[in-house]
């Protein structure tokens, strides 16, 4: 009867050859009228007081002369070659609150989001994983039609991290993502003990496919003594040898047929620094295993506030001048250039694996504010100025302040959106500011006689100056702050305008009202990813005869100034590709992509997907394959299954 009572749907799709894909109020929401209570850290309403304008203060007008030829530039990065430069790291034990339920309720407002990123950039990558990794195990069945679920692991980790149950359809739920939009993602081997649980990699690369590029091995592992994953004495030589086992397991492993997509050591440069492990040889003996060499770091951490550790608990207010700095960014990226270095002699990607504005959560007033938002637009391009491949931002769920974005609460209406968070626009600029060529390399300009309240980059693409990246830190209503930059080019070819787009607030300190170029995504629970407003680029008009232009920057603010009137991201706004609700069952919204979108799902041609069976596991016998059923039928019988159950169980 069941089955009857959806057929009429099933059929629509047989005709129109579309499929659907549940999600827009996620079925990980409760129905309720109540207006919604913002509780968890992720909501917070704290607003901090912008630090003072600094005594003396920057001087508000600046020459800023540039040179057009890369070749001529000293100092300059590598290319930057990928997609977006800002991926996403999730914990494992928060995936159903950023990306869905399971493989058939995925977040629509999360895919709106990636595929900003995706128009811009090309690709995005996400790693799944983080401090529970190391306990996940991959179970059978979860009641309730759960994809995770959370035990105890026995942990005396600081964030106190819960043992991750997974089924199969973790797996699932990232290829049909990576089905709809071009993201790669990271995995992650647990590590707890060296009796090696390997299905995360078994599977991974059989669902996945091309999609999975890399698995980490070991997640800060110069605290695995700290927190007693290891006995006291573990040292890098230790950590050494048990990549080595580590690598003659998987080469053993008929099930794991790419045995050289690893990622490490991921030091924290908590009790190791990477310096310490590289001396153990573990470059030229484990480079040919590797996908990239990482490392994780945050600035600073709120453990003692979010986890009652007993140490003095930081006041948010008294460090918010820190991430106001230049200086601060240089000194978190410095420690790693020389690690960056030995990556590229080696031939391989360098990642900061895992990081955000501070460890166990981030900070009240900090991490969500339009200051935090101007911070990561500094350091990553300090991190790119210093050759990383990518920074992941880390996701840690509701009660975490710095997310990138973030679904309702569980106790909510379905009826809310989400919530932005202020480094999701840092992604973005970044996305924009090294495009899609493969090209962009960018430099730190010291300008302003190397104010670190006012710091400046120049990114070349193609051998040419492209852009002027443009940051003022300075809070000041009274507009004595803004500032004036003369920018002018050795060669003499000042274009008669140029064009800027602005990220803008009103303040270091407010979360609501950032704006990029005149867009925004909405306030507390009104987001669906989707741009809000008129896109506004601002005409500078130059001087060429004097061969300058006279870009202003409000206080606070950033520029990102195009120095090619053809360049394609001036015209950048809302992705072409939207998920947009297509209909609405009570509690349920869904969106329709073109099957051809899913001609490559789980990574595979479509010859090889045949043998896979269903992109839901256990929905079909794995001896029948896909030519039984129409494409994308299966991914639909089973979101009308489970947005059923949903309407049932909010009667």
């Amino acid at each position: 009867m069941l089955l009857a009572a959806f057929a009429p749907l099933y059929l629509a799709v047989v005709v129109v050859a579309q499929v659907t894909v549940y999600g827009q109020a996620p079925l990980w929401q409760t129905a309720s009228a109540a207006t919604p209570t913002a509780s968890p850290n992720a909501y917070n309403n704290t607003i901090l007081t912008p630090p003072p304008v600094p005594s003396p203060p920057p001087a508000a007008n600046y020459n800023l002369p540039l040179l057009r030829a890369a070749t001529s530039v000293s100092n300059l990065s590598i290319p930057h070659v990928g997609g977006s430069f800002f991926g996403f790291s999730i914990e494992m034990s928060v995936i159903s609150q950023v990306l869905g339920k399971n493989s058939s309720l995925l977040g629509v407002p999360m895919l709106n989001l990636i595929s900003n990123l995706q128009e811009r950039s090309g690709s995005v990558v996400i790693r799944l994983g983080g401090n529970t990794q190391e306990f996940a195990a991959l179970v059978d069945h979860i009641d309730g039609g759960h994809t995770f679920a959370k035990v105890d692991s026995g942990s005396t980790q600081t964030t106190k991290t819960p043992a991750v149950l997974y089924t199969l359809d973790m797996f699932y739920m990232a290829s049909n993502i990576s089905s709809m939009l071009n993201v790669k993602w990271f995995l992650g081997i647990p590590f707890n003990d060296t009796n090696w649980r390997l299905e995360i990699a078994e599977y991974g690369q059989q669902i996945l496919g091309n999609n999975l590029l890399g698995l980490q091995a070991g997640n800060e592992p110069d605290f695995y003594a700290t927190f007693g994953r290891r006995n006291g004495s573990y040292q890098p030589q230790d950590y050494f040898n048990e990549i080595g086992n580590l690598i003659q397991t998987i080469e053993g492993n008929t099930k794991i047929p790419n045995k050289y997509m690893l990622i490490g050591p991921s030091v924290a440069t908590g009790p190791w620094t990477p310096e310490q492990v590289w001396a153990t040889g573990y470059i030229d003996a484990y480079k040919a295993n590797m996908y990239c060499f990482s490392v994780e770091h945050y600035p600073n951490n709120n453990c003692a506030a979010n986890f009652n550790t007993g140490q003095p608990i930081i006041d948010p207010q008294s460090i918010f001048g820190d991430y106001l700095n230049h200086g601060g960014v240089q000194n978190l990226v410095n420690p790693y250039i020389n690690s960056a270095n030995l990556a590229t002699a080696a031939g391989k990607p360098f990642i900061m694996f895992e990081t955000n504005t501070a460890s166990c959560g981030g900070f009240a007033g900090i991490s969500d504010s339009y200051g935090a938002s101007l911070w990561a637009i500094d350091y990553g391009f300090q991190m790119a100025f210093g050759n990383f491949t990518y920074a992941l931002l880390h996701f840690g769920g509701q009660n975490a302040f710095y997310n990138p974005f973030t679904a309702p609460p569980t106790n909510q209406s379905t009826f809310n959106e989400w919530t932005l968070g202020a480094v999701y626009y840092s992604a973005l600029v970044l996305a924009e500011a090294f495009g899609k060529t493969n090209t962009s390399q960018v430099v730190d300009l010291q300008a302003n006689a190397a104010s670190p309240y006012t710091p400046a980059y120049a990114i070349y693409e193609q051998g040419t100056l492209s852009k002027v990246a443009l940051i003022n830190y300075v809070s000041d209503t009274s507009g004595a702050s803004n500032l004036l930059v003369s920018v002018s080019v050795d060669t003499g070819s000042m274009p008669a305008s140029v064009q800027v787009k602005y990220l803008t607030s009103d303040s270091v300190s407010t979360k609501a009202n950032i704006a990029w170029a005149g867009q925004y995504f909405g306030g507390k629970f009104q987001v669906d990813g989707r741009f809000k407003g008129t896109l506004n680029v601002s005409t500078v008009n130059c001087d060429q005869t004097a061969n300058v232009c006279r870009i202003p920057v409000p206080s606070p603010g950033f520029a990102l100034v195009f120095m090619n009137p053809a360049d394609p991201m001036i015209a950048e706004s809302q992705a072409q590709k939207t998920f947009a609700t297509t209909a609405r069952t009570r509690t349920v919204n869904t969106i329709t992509v073109d099957p051809t979108v899913l001609a490559t799902s789980n990574g595979h041609s479509a010859d090889i997907r045949g043998s896979l069976g269903s992109t839901t596991h256990g929905s079909i016998s794995s001896t029948s394959g896909m030519n039984s059923l129409l494409p994308g039928a299966t991914v639909l019988l089973s979101a009308v299954l489970g947005a059923f159950v949903a309407m049932k169980g909010n009667d």
